[in-house]
């Protein structure tokens, strides 16, 4: 690249190179906005402005980078908005997906605050705690625990709830074991767990097989192992009435469905279709 370009001739050689490589050519729009420090709308009142060769320098090693190698974009920026907060993610942690937000909007519109008493509710494979903190800021009167077997995954947790605010108790372990060790009760169990098969790992992109952790993504039992345990292990953890919501993959849920039927009998289920009308969220009120 020669001296002096301006903002849109940096980014239209970007697009082009990302197209090149089969890569999606937005990510030129959130790299570039990154490096340069503003605004979207910023960004584009600045189109026909020269971009300073140094920014030049390091927004090309991230395209290029991002290009060949695949690595998401959020861990070359090191955050993603979730449920409009923004979060840090890294490669510790399974970076957000939209589908996710959905499953928290479930929650927060299907709970009833108006009982009084605060909500004790637990999030199982929290990650980078979006979910619990979400909750947490969205649901005044709660009591938000969050599990992960990941220390790694805790600690990125952690650096969220204290940057947003937010009050939750992470615990070590795995998935429900830390709560039922300390007798914790929830109204609330809510969990995006690891849910795909190892033998679908050769479809993913490699931008999620590479760099989404795979303790996060793969699950043993054709994608449901974390299901078994975690419906296996409710009763001991969970009020009645209660309510459990999982995020699940798109054919898994008449497979959760008969786990949770299996395990409370008195029981109300539902399966919630994602914006994509794809089956992505199983809902259970126990009795």
């Amino acid at each position: 690249m020669t001296h002096e370009q301006k903002q849109f001739e940096v980014l239209r050689w970007a697009s082009l190179f990302l197209e090149k490589h089969h890569r999606e050519s937005r990510v030129a729009e959130i790299l570039l906005q990154y490096y340069l420090g503003v605004d979207r709308q910023q960004f584009y009142m600045l189109m026909r402005d020269p971009v300073p060769i140094e920014i030049v320098d390091k927004f090309k090693a991230a395209v290029e980078k991002h290009a060949k190698t695949g690595i998401p974009v959020q861990h070359l920026i090191g955050h993603e908005i979730f449920y409009g907060r923004e979060f840090i993610v890294n490669e510790h942690v399974l970076i957000p997906r939209p589908e996710t937000e959905e499953l928290v909007q479930h929650i927060i519109q299907s709970t009833d605050t108006s009982g009084g008493d605060p909500l004790t509710i637990i999030d199982i494979g929290t990650g980078s705690g979006i979910i619990a903190i979400t909750l947490a800021l969205e649901i005044p009167n709660s009591i938000v625990y969050a599990t992960d077997i990941s220390k790694n995954a805790l600690e990125v947790a952690e650096q969220n709830a204290k940057q947003l605010g937010a009050d939750v108790h992470f615990l070590q372990g795995d998935f429900l074991q830390p709560a039922i060790e300390k007798d914790i009760q929830v109204d609330i169990l809510v969990s995006n767990p690891p849910y795909i098969a190892k033998s679908e790992a050769p479809e993913l992109s490699d931008t999620v097989k590479n760099f989404d952790p795979e303790l996060a993504l793969f699950a043993d039992a054709d994608g449901l192992a974390a299901y078994q345990t975690i419906i296996a292990q409710a009763p001991q953890a969970t009020k009645r009435p209660a309510q459990l919501a999982f995020e699940i993959g798109h054919e898994q849920s008449e497979a959760v469905y008969a786990l949770i039927q299996e395990t409370f009998s008195e029981s109300t289920i539902n399966t919630i279709q994602d914006i994509n009308g794809k089956n992505r969220i199983v809902s259970a009120k126990i009795k």
